[in-house]
């Protein structure tokens, strides 16, 4: 390094700059052969291996933040100017210090939040998760800074890694991508409890989304693969909620829509009514 620091101070301005576009191509190069390696060689072998990509893909980003760090170091100790510079700055590091610090805080947050997700693993590349109230889908890339998530409409919600820790995370696919979902309806007082429960339990093993989810036990004991129970009389209407499995948290958003509508026609045709509200005005006429 000695050596070359000797040969660039003696060097122009022109060859001095050439000097740092090519350390910079250089590190641009090696950082994108490698991205390339781990995503076509490593990425095979982890299918191959059943490991999770979550680890190869913070990987990637680690590195290239690392080959970053080092080009800079590199042309900033190679050329004398930018080292006078660099020591002048160290000179004055007490202010630069406290802007940089308060300026990265929030960034240094991403990244250790991001190691901790990869350490901890609550949720992987390809789980489907739900964070808080408004962000859920299927996880895509976990970097140092944010998590990208693909949602329904498949748009990329890009979540900084902080907000992610402080948040509560539900995770749908970890250990058991099984789920049992709630089907709700309300029915009128005067409908038939045991109709509308026969209903919802035919439309629902006739959907090819459903899935048994009973025990041996259960089966034994015949109990319907659909239960249904009344959970709620409410104000204007009996509620009744159906427990219907699926295989996956798609398989069972999918399955439910059409239940509602299937469900829906099938009460139209025999019978049971699904209050809405309305409002009865009487008018007053004076003599």
């Amino acid at each position: 390094m000695e050596m070359l620091e000797t040969i660039l101070k003696d060097l122009g301005l022109g060859y001095k700059l050439l000097f740092v576009i090519f350390v910079a191509v250089t590190g641009f190069i090696v950082s994108k052969l490698i991205r390339f390696f781990m995503t076509r060689v490593l990425k095979r072998s982890a299918d191959k291996l059943n490991v999770d990509p979550t680890n190869y893909n913070f990987l990637k980003n680690a590195v290239s933040f690392l080959i970053f760090i080092t080009v800079v170091i590199i042309i900033f100790y190679s050329i004398p100017e930018l080292k006078s510079l660099g020591v002048s700055l160290l000179a004055s590091a007490g202010i630069l210090a406290a802007i940089l610090g308060f300026a990265s805080q929030q960034a240094f947050s991403n990244i250790i939040s991001g190691i901790f997700i990869v350490i901890f693993k609550p949720f992987r590349v390809g789980d489907y998760i739900k964070i808080g109230d408004l962000n859920f889908g299927n996880v895509e890339d976990i970097t140092l800074r944010h998590t990208v998530i693909r949602n329904p409409e498949n748009r990329r919600v890009i979540i900084p890694n902080s907000v992610i820790s402080s948040e509560t995370i539900l995770n749908s696919t970890i250990s058991d991508p099984r789920i049992c979902s709630f089907l709700e309806i309300g029915i009128s007082y005067a409908s038939s409890i045991d109709l509308a429960s026969r209903i919802m339990q035919e439309e629902a093993l006739a959907h090819p989304n459903f899935m048994d989810n009973r025990t041996e036990e259960e089966i034994k004991d015949n109990l319907h693969p659909v239960c249904v129970r009344v959970i709620q009389l409410a104000e204007s209407s009996v509620v009744l909620r159906a427990y219907i499995w699926a295989e996956t948290s798609g398989n069972a958003f999918t399955m439910k829509c059409d239940l509602f509508k299937s469900i829906k026609e099938r009460f139209d045709r025999e019978g049971v009514e699904i209050p809405f509200p309305h409002r009865t005005v009487y008018i007053k006429q004076n003599n």
